[in-house]
């Protein structure tokens, strides 16, 4: 199977523009030859904290018709969101569609980072999906940084980790580097990374959206400028 990592450069607080831009990438993905392509932390609006907790409009479920142009795109998509909880807070949360638009699996981030945790709820529950005969594992940004969440996922038979994140220049070039990489080789695991490129809430992504290889050897890497996709063919486990 072919799968994709995406990196683009969202308009904040856009829902419409952004998943029509991510559509785009979709279908480029599509179009050589990936069965899936992951997104970046907070796909659809970019890293807006305030506008987020200020704005639940902005928050989206699997069923939102403004998914339509991603969930069209004849791919598989997983898409970060502001996810609708029920209560006051939103999570921060992947959305995983197959390439027929149906709803797979939603997994909510379990490891908010610093300023995110009073404006979000952490997610309680790994996140899993089977997709072509590879079973998959979610993670979104900071949840990489634990090494127990792709632990269990390389225990539970998974094969790829897909990582939705927000890596900045300066030290977020290193971790984006180091982190994904050593995922892979410990836990014998593909990582796919999606990352933001350019300004992104008070960052600048620095892109380099990736897949490393169970291995951790870098299979294929987007430079630190343009909103594009990588795509890297993944074997199950023994083939």
């Amino acid at each position: 199977m072919k799968i994709a990592a995406a990196q683009l450069t969202c308009v904040p607080a856009d829902v419409h523009a952004n998943a029509a831009q991510a559509a785009g990438l979709a279908v480029l993905a599509r179009e050589q030859g990936a069965e899936l392509v992951v997104f970046p932390e907070f796909t659809l609006t970019g890293y807006e904290l305030d506008t987020l907790a200020a704005d639940p409009g902005l928050w989206t479920g699997a069923d939102d018709p403004r998914l339509d142009p991603l969930r069209s795109a004849g791919i598989a998509t997983a898409v970060n969101v502001a996810l609708p909880t029920g209560g006051a807070r939103p999570a921060i949360a992947t959305l995983v569609h197959d390439a027929d638009g149906a709803h797979v699996t939603t997994y909510a981030k379990q490891h908010l980072y610093r300023h995110e945790q009073g404006v979000f709820r952490p997610g309680e529950h790994d996140g899993r999906f089977e997709l072509g005969g590879i079973r998959f594992s979610l993670g979104v940004c900071y949840d990489n940084h634990f090494p127990e969440l792709t632990g269990r996922a390389a225990a539970d038979g998974c094969r790829v980790h897909l990582a939705s994140s927000l890596y900045g220049t300066g030290d977020g070039i290193h971790e984006r580097a180091t982190v994904h990489p050593g995922i892979a080789k410990e836990h014998g695991l593909y990582v796919v990374l999606a990352n933001h490129v350019g300004p992104a809430g008070p960052w600048t992504g620095c892109g380099g959206a990736a897949v490393w290889g169970p291995d951790g050897a870098l299979l294929a890497e987007a430079d630190a400028r343009t909103p594009s996709v990588v795509t890297v063919e993944v074997a199950v486990a023994g083939v």
